[in-house]
C-alpha cells in the first residue's frame, strides 16, 4: 500500500511543534503570569497554542484520507493533541509508519 510520505511528514512536524507549544505554555507562559504577574504572556502562547492544536487537529482528520492512517490513529492524535505530551507520543505511532514505508 502507498502512503503519501509528504504529508505524514509535515503531520509529525506539526505534532512536535504543537506538543512544544504545550509545553512552552505551561512552563514558560504560565509561571510568567502567575509568579511575576505577566498577564499577556498566557494570551499570546495560549493563542499561538490554539491555532497550532486546531491545525493538528484537521492535519488528523485530513491523514484519514490522505495518508491513509487508521481512524483509529486519527482518534489517538486528537486525543493526543488534548493531553500534555500526547503529540509525542502519537508521533512515535506516526514515525513506525513512516519507517515501514521508506
Amino acid at each position: 500500500m502507498s502512503i503519501n510520505v509528504t504529508y505524514l511528514k509535515w503531520l509529525i512536524l506539526m505534532g512536535i511543534i504543537e506538543g512544544t507549544s504545550t509545553l512552552v505554555l505551561f512552563l514558560v507562559a504560565m509561571p510568567m503570569k502567575y509568579v511575576w504577574g505577566h498577564d499577556n504572556a498566557v494570551s499570546l502562547v495560549g493563542g499561538i497554542h490554539g491555532i497550532l492544536f486546531l491545525g493538528l487537529v484537521a492535519m488528523f482528520i485530513l491523514a484519514w484520507t490522505i495518508v491513509p492512517i487508521s481512524g483509529r490513529l486519527v482518534v489517538y492524535g486528537i486525543i493526543g493533541a488534548i493531553v500534555p505530551f500526547g503529540p509525542f507520543v502519537v508521533d512515535v505511532m506516526l514515525y513506525r509508519i513512516l519507517k515501514e514505508n521508506r
